[in-house]
């Protein structure tokens, strides 16, 4: 599925360069692993404006949002719970880690990124050709 362009409000757009910068060590550790398509071969960017949010992690083939919650998102439980639920219906897909999970349970963090971005592109089955069909044979 290819990713429309839209129209990234300025503030928003510099907002996120800033944030490219200072990163927390779970999201280092993290983009240590996502960076130059070592998950799969999936391209991932950092600090993604998507309309007025500017999401930690973003798959553009798969539509995949990854957010690491440090210790404030404690404090932020609503606006988080109504942004996954924004970002949802607008057709992406949110998975949430803790820190604590990043940084102590990396190599599981990865499966479960790479088993959602293989879930999320893993084309629609095929009907099966007709069994007992014959190919017709020149005479």
């Amino acid at each position: 599925m290819s990713e429309t362009r839209h129209h990234i409000n300025p503030p928003i757009l510099t907002h996120a360069r800033e944030l490219r910068q200072p990163q927390t060590p779970a999201e280092a550790k993290l983009w240590a692993c996502l960076s130059s398509r070592q998950v799969g071969g999936f391209k991932f960017r950092r600090q993604h404006p998507i309309d007025r949010f500017i999401v930690d992690f973003y798959c553009p083939a798969c539509r995949l949002v990854i957010e690491i919650d440090g210790d404030t998102h404690a404090e932020q439980v609503e606006y988080d719970q109504a942004r996954t639920s924004w970002l949802s219906e607008q057709g992406y897909h949110v998975i949430r880690f803790s820190n604590r999970e990043v940084v102590q349970h990396l190599d599981e963090v990865i499966e479960v990124i790479l088993g959602e971005c293989q879930g999320l592109i893993s084309p629609a089955p095929q009907p099966s050709p007709h069994m007992g069909e014959k190919a017709e044979r020149p005479t």
